[in-house]
C-alpha cells in the first residue's frame, strides 16, 4: 500500500519549494500566488535501515522500499471553496489522500509576498482549514438534501442512521469542528467513507522556518503552531524548505555530513515520513531473498492473512501459514540459519498480530 498525502497551503509559503525537494522535481515554484496551477504529483522512496541491511545480506536481484506519494495543489486563498484564486476544482485532488500536510509560513522576509501582508501562522492555519470545512459542507448539506426526504418518509433504519449522521456532521462543521474531531465510531466512518471528506483525514502542520532559526529548531511562530496542532491532536513538523532544497542536491553519503554541520539530526522529509507513519498507525514488515527484499506498509493491529494479502489478493484467500522472524533476531544472529537453529523462526497462524520489523514467507494454496 502506497502511502498518500496532500499538500496544502496558502500562496507563497514554501509549499512548492518543499514539494520539488522533497520530491526532486523541478516544477515551478515562483514569487507570486498559483505558480503550481495543476496537481503535482511526486513520489518518493521511505529510507529504511533494515532493508539496507537485508540487501546487503541477501544480495538480491532487486530491492522495492515502500513509497510515499505526494500531491502539491495550488495555493489556496480566502473564499477558494466559493471560486475565489483557482477555485474548489483543486480540493477534489486531495480527497483520495491518506493525510493532508498542511505548510505554514514561520518565517519573515519582505522579498517574498504574503497574500495578507503580514506572517500569522495561526490566522494562515484557520484560513486554509475553513476553506476544507467549507467545501466538506458542500458535500455534507448536497447529500443531505438527496436522503432527507426519502429517510422521513420511509423511517427506513439505515436512512434514518445516515441522515443522523449527515446532521451531526454538518453541525460540526458549522462550529468549525474538522470531521476527524467528531469522534467517529467505526461504522459511522465507514458509512461517510465514499465522501472522501478533506477534514476526516488527519494532518500535519509543517512550519516552514528560515535557515536563521533552524539550529534553535524554531522560533515564536513554530511555538504558536505547535500549540495549536497540540490542542486538535495533531502534529508539527519544522522544516527549512530552502535547506531540504540543498540536501536534495546532495548525494546520500554527503547528506548526514550536511546535516550534522548544520546540528540537525534528520531531514525534514525523514521527520514527516515517520510523523504520518504514527499519525495513521503504519508499520512495516519485509520479504526477503535471493530474488527480492522488498517492503511493505500496513496498518497496525492487520493479522496475518490480511497482510498476506496487500502482495496479492490470493495470498489472502488461500492463507495458511506465515513463516515469520524479526528483524531483530536477524540481525543480532547473523542470517536465517542462525534464526533456525535458535529456534526463532516462528510459524504463524490467521490469529497473528503482525509486527513491525516482521520478516515472512506466506504460506498459501488457492
Amino acid at each position: 500500500m502506497s502511502l498518500k498525502a496532500g499538500i496544502v497551503g496558502l500562496p507563497n509559503v514554501g509549499k512548492s519549494t518543499l514539494f520539488n525537494a522533497i520530491t526532486k522535481k523541478n516544477i515551478l515554484a515562483a514569487n507570486y500566488p498559483f505558480a503550481t496551477i495543476d496537481p503535482n504529483v511526486g513520489v518518493v522512496t521511505v529510507p529504511d535501515k533494515r532493508l539496507e541491511f537485508l540487501e546487503n545480506l541477501y544480495i538480491p536481484e532487486r530491492v522495492v522500499p515502500t513509497t510515499y506519494e505526494f500531491t502539491d495543489i495550488a495555493g489556496l486563498v480566502k473564499g477558494a471553496s466559493k471560486g475565489e484564486g483557482l477555485g474548489n476544482k483543486f480540493l477534489s485532488h486531495i480527497r483520495e489522500t491518506d493525510a493532508i500536510v498542511e505548510v505554514v509560513r514561520c518565517f519573515d522576509n519582505s522579498d517574498i509576498i504574503h497574500v495578507e501582508n503580514s506572517v500569522d501562522p495561526i490566522r494562515d492555519i484557520e484560513t486554509i482549514n475553513i476553506e476544507l470545512m467549507l467545501s466538506d459542507m458542500e458535500i455534507i448539506e448536497g447529500r443531505i438534501g438527496r436522503v432527507e426526504k426519502k429517510a422521513i418518509t420511509s423511517k427506513n433504519k439505515d436512512d434514518m442512521k445516515e441522515l443522523n449522521l449527515l446532521r451531526k456532521i454538518r453541525d460540526g462543521l458549522q462550529q468549525n469542528i474538522p470531521v476527524r474531531r467528531l469522534d467517529l465510531d467505526e461504522d459511522e466512518q465507514m458509512l461517510i467513507k465514499s465522501f472522501a471528506l478533506i477534514t476526516a483525514k488527519p494532518i500535519i502542520y509543517m512550519a516552514n522556518i528560515s535557515e536563521e532559526d533552524i539550529v534553535a529548531g524554531g522560533n515564536k511562530y513554530t511555538d504558536m503552531v505547535k500549540g495549536y496542532a497540540e490542542a486538535e491532536g495533531a502534529d508539527t513538523v519544522v522544516v527549512c524548505a530552502k535547506i531540504e532544497s540543498e540536501l536534495s542536491e546532495l548525494e546520500e553519503s554527503d547528506k548526514a555530513e550536511f546535516l550534522k554541520d548544520l546540528g540537525i539530526k534528520e531531514s525534514g522529509l525523514d521527520q514527516l515520513i515517520k510523523a504520518t507513519y504514527r499519525l495513521l498507525g503504519l508499520a512495516t514488515y519485509f520479504t526477503a531473498g535471493s530474488d527480492e527484499c522488498r517492503a511493505w506498509t500496513f496498518k497496525q493491529g492487520m493479522k496475518a492473512p490480511e497482510c498476506a494479502g496487500i502482495i496479492h489478493t490470493d495470498f489472502e484467500k488461500g492463507f495458511i501459514k506465515a513463516e515469520v522472524m524479526s528483524f531483530e533476531d536477524l540481525k543480532y544472529l547473523g542470517n536465517e540459519k542462525a534464526v533456525k537453529e535458535a529456534g526463532r523462526l516462528r510459524l504463524e497462524g490467521k490469529d497473528y498480530i503482525m509486527q513491525d520489523g516482521d520478516i515472512c514467507h506466506f504460506r498459501f494454496n488457492v
